[in-house]
């Protein structure tokens, strides 16, 4: 999970909180370097309304439970889900998770969307703030803007 600047002081708890009534939209290709960052060069895939609250009680798995307005969705393109941003109700950009096959925060129903076809979430995770999900020796070892390259061990 890469946070907005906006809310980067804010614990999980009340992440979750903020996401109440707001919306999950899955996009294709690679998230931006930050949540301040616009979503230029990726397709829409679906959208996901959260119900309010917007999270249950964690799963056995540890996993997170989120609770949608419409646990299926029809998806507007065909593509391969690369990341998912979450906004406010109000339209606030909280924060851009890791989506699709493999070790992700969000994984889906189908590895692949076609435009009409339902999707549907089939497990959502929060990795820490900066973790990178795609390589585990990537965790935390990219530079991010305005900090220090980090010495990788």
């Amino acid at each position: 999970m890469i946070v907005a600047s906006e809310f980067a002081t804010r614990s999980l708890e009340e992440i979750k909180e903020l996401l109440a009534g707001g919306t999950l939209t899955v996009y294709s290709v690679a998230r931006p370097v930050s949540a301040d960052h616009a979503v230029d060069r990726s397709g829409k895939l679906v959208a996901f309304t959260f119900a309010t609250p917007a999270f249950a009680t964690p799963s056995e798995d540890g996993s997170e439970v989120p609770s949608f307005v419409a646990e299926t969705v029809n998806a507007s393109d065909v593509g391969t889900p690369g990341f998912a941003r979450a906004v406010t109700a109000d339209g606030k950009v909280v924060a851009d998770f890791s989506a699709g096959p493999g070790d992700r925060e969000i994984k889906f129903s189908e590895v692949s969307f076609s435009a009409n076809a339902p999707v549907k979430v089939a497990k959502f995770k929060f990795n820490p703030e900066g973790g990178w999900p795609e390589r585990v020796d990537y965790y935390d070892a990219h530079p991010r803007p305005g900090f220090s390259l980090p010495k990788v061990r």
